[in-house]
């Protein structure tokens, strides 16, 4: 899917409510509005609150955030804000949620990847799990594909101080996702489709934790098989042909066409 090949876009264009920019940032910022909406389909939203970000391509370290008041449901690829690291509003007519700079920039600022996206939610199910003593279990295909790939950062208040973030990075350490205690979930990925993949995985896996719970019959994998499905997942993705997250990322944004395509805007 061209769209998603963001870092052999070059050409400058004029794009709608937006100044000129490279078609690899207006793409980005389709498919970032294009997740808001998705986080609004599947109802993980809480009310105006959480975050997706996406490092706008470039040698700028910019990243792309959600304006601050607007439900999911009104955010669209120009209205999407561009902020530095230092928090400015680099581009966009609204203002952001400094709490969502704190966490976000914390992870924007120590990887290098070239498109890093970043996704965080407080939905019920992964506050849940992030409120247990025990975290995510090892009883589904989904919870084992974090299986020793998951990081956990203790709750330390609103995410208000930016000394936190450093603290946040030791937390996620390698992985590509943490849960954040008592507070709730984030993945990263090398693009919007990878990172939102990622996060609907975990987000389902919190779900299916909860569902099983409730039912008592919680029946736990051995560490050797968890492992392994992790393992056997990881081998999987690595053999296809396309980048992860692609295929699927691409049929959920033909569902939102059909829906309502205004976020393309």
């Amino acid at each position: 899917m061209g769209e998603t090949r963001l870092a052999q876009q070059t050409a400058i264009l004029e794009r709608p409510g937006s100044n000129r920019m490279s078609e690899a940032e207006w793409n980005v910022r389709v498919q970032l509005a294009a997740a808001y909406r998705l986080c609004e389909y599947y109802g993980w939203t809480e009310q105006i609150y959480g975050h997706l970000t996406a490092r706008v391509p470039g040698p700028e370290h910019h990243f792309l955030i959600n304006p601050w008041g607007l439900n999911y449901e009104e955010v669209t690829a120009s209205n999407l804000v561009k902020i530095d690291l230092d928090g400015r509003v680099v581009e966009g007519e609204h203002p952001v949620n400094h709490a969502g700079f704190v966490i976000h920039s914390a992870v924007h600022m120590t990887r290098s990847e070239e498109n890093l996206v970043v996704m965080h939610t407080h939905t019920r199910a992964g506050m849940a799990v992030a409120a247990g003593r025990d975290g995510l279990l090892p009883i589904s295909m989904f919870a084992t594909a974090f299986h020793n790939r998951l990081g956990y950062h203790d709750y330390e208040g609103a995410s208000l101080y930016v000394d936190e973030r450093a603290r946040i990075v030791a937390s996620l350490g390698p992985h590509k996702a943490v849960i954040l205690r008592n507070h709730g979930l984030m993945t990263v990925g090398r693009t919007v489709a990878e990172c939102f993949l990622r996060l609907y995985r975990l987000e389902r896996a919190c779900q299916v934790q909860l569902d099983a719970a409730a039912a008592g019959t919680l029946n736990l994998l051995t560490a050797d098989v968890a492992e392994r499905s992790a393992s056997d997942l990881d081998a999987y993705q690595s053999m296809q042909p396309t980048p992860e997250g692609e295929i699927e990322f691409a049929a959920l944004m033909r569902k939102l066409d059909k829906i309502d395509s205004s976020y393309r805007h």
